[in-house]
């Protein structure tokens, strides 16, 4: 789950849920599609300060719970994942371009939310964990309204 992240000025923990629909909401993930995901995930969190926590996918969308540090605003996030997974995945999976019919690999629209370390952070991490399996994604909604509820009262 997040940590606190130490720079020479500041200490962070800033979690966000982003989550990236396909061009046309075309149904393109599968194992291998998303196998090469992750893997490109992992080389971007490498080079740029960006943890991938947990990386889901449905049929047709993508969700990532993301950390990273105060320099790095949502949307260079933003900007930073779309460009390098749609490059990545254009190269090692030529086919896929001729599936979304051209140059383009996510829609130009995303949701971004920012995620609260003490509450919603493992219901967030469980609901991007669980996309594609229906029962699993309404028990999780449940659970987070039941938090909700409580916290409001």
């Amino acid at each position: 789950m997040g940590k606190y992240i130490g720079k020479s000025r500041n200490v962070s923990i800033l979690l966000y849920q982003l989550m990236c629909p396909a061009k046309y909401r075309k149904v393109i993930f599968d194992e291998e599609i998303d196998a090469s995901l992750v893997e490109i995930c992992s080389e971007i969190s490498i080079r740029y300060e960006i943890e991938f926590i947990e990386i889901g996918t449905d049929l047709d969308h993508v969700y990532f719970l993301i950390q990273s540090v105060p320099t790095n605003s949502p949307q260079v996030i933003v900007e930073l994942v779309k460009s390098i997974t749609a490059k990545e995945m254009f190269r090692r999976h030529p086919d896929l371009r001729k599936k979304l019919g051209g140059s383009k690999f996510w829609t130009s629209g995303y949701f971004i939310n920012t995620v609260g370390v003490s509450g919603n952070e493992k219901a967030i991490a469980k609901y991007v964990q669980n996309q594609g399996k229906e029962k699993e994604y309404k028990k999780i909604h449940v659970e987070q309204l039941k938090f909700e509820l409580f916290e409001s009262s």
